[in-house]
């Protein structure tokens, strides 16, 4: 496969303005956690959620004939936690500077800061429903494709968490999110679900057409969020190490659970067992668009100490 990016002028420069905006929003998420946000209107947030997705579809450069783009949408679900939001920060810088979204990408962020400082909208279902609804209008489903990662923390129940401080406390399932795809229309799908159990999503988002990761077997947990984690564990052998390798991302997902196996052992941790699953169609799309992306530098990671 060939590597990723972009021209190495234009990735030098896309880094800069990412890596500036990831920094905005690291000093505007100073706020603990934990802490509960300031009174506000659940309709209200509402609304203004769906105006900043609007804004956002909008800003989207144009869809691009014979050119397989990549979209993409960012979740993170847990706003107890900055390491989901650090995760779901820099997935955006990264997809812009090396995978070539160039601005197709949507953040979803149950934070503090998202309700304060550094606007974004939240991590819900609805809201995950329009942006996936935008870009499926926006997309060509013959030729582009959707990379979502999602990072939160996992239930046995094989549900990951939607949870906002002071606002909601809710649950995302496989079956959901499945529906959510699937009503946008979006044919050409790259997941990658990082939260404990989240092996349990392949069975109802697999199709001939998707290709699922996720960051541990439907019955084993994964490691590494926490208070003072600014990574977890799946989430920096993938994101932060793996995807700034040169190769495909299925080259990745292998290079990543070896990374994360090695960390588990000698740290003496059960085996989380990071999980694949690749439908018989998208491997096509899926070196269609490798093939239009050149090399560049990687990404630093921001939010590391």
């Amino acid at each position: 496969m060939t590597r990723f990016g972009m021209d190495l002028r234009c990735a030098h420069r896309v880094s800069l303005i990412a890596l500036v905006l990831s920094a905005c929003w690291a000093l505007a998420g100073t706020a603990i956690a934990g802490e509960a946000v300031a009174d506000a209107d659940v309709a209200t947030l509402a609304h203004r959620d769906q105006a900043l997705i609007d804004a956002r579809l909008q800003a989207m450069p144009a869809q691009r004939p014979g050119v397989p783009d990549l979209y993409a949408i960012g979740i993170a679900g847990d706003g107890n936690e900055n390491v989901f939001r650090n995760e779901v920060a820099y997935f955006e810088t990264l997809v812009d500077a090396r995978y070539g979204a160039e601005g197709r990408t949507i953040t979803l962020v149950n934070h503090p800061a998202s309700v304060g400082k550094a606007p974004r909208p939240l991590a819900t279902l609805d809201n995950l429903r329009q942006a996936l609804a935008g870009i499926g209008r926006a997309m060509d489903p013959a030729q582009d494709l959707l990379l979502l990662f999602l990072s939160s923390h996992g239930d046995r129940d094989h549900t990951v968490v939607l949870r906002m401080p002071g606002q909601f406390d809710a649950a995302l399932t496989p079956r959901q999110l499945r529906d959510a795809l699937d009503e946008a229309g979006i044919r050409h799908r790259l997941l990658i679900i990082s939260a404990c159990f989240s092996g349990g999503f392949i069975p109802a988002l697999a199709s001939p057409d998707t290709l699922v990761i996720t960051a541990a077997r439907r019955d084993r947990p994964s490691f590494g969020c926490g208070d003072t984690a600014s990574a977890t564990y799946f989430g920096r052998a993938m994101l932060i190490e793996a995807m700034n390798r040169d190769g495909g991302l299925v080259d990745a997902f292998a290079y990543a659970k070896r990374q994360v196996a090695r960390r588990e052992d000698a740290e003496g941790y059960k085996s989380s067992m990071p999980q694949l699953s690749i439908g018989a169609d998208i491997p096509a799309a899926l070196q269609a668009w490798e093939a239009t992306l050149a090399p560049s530098p990687p990404v630093p990671y921001p939010f590391d100490p």
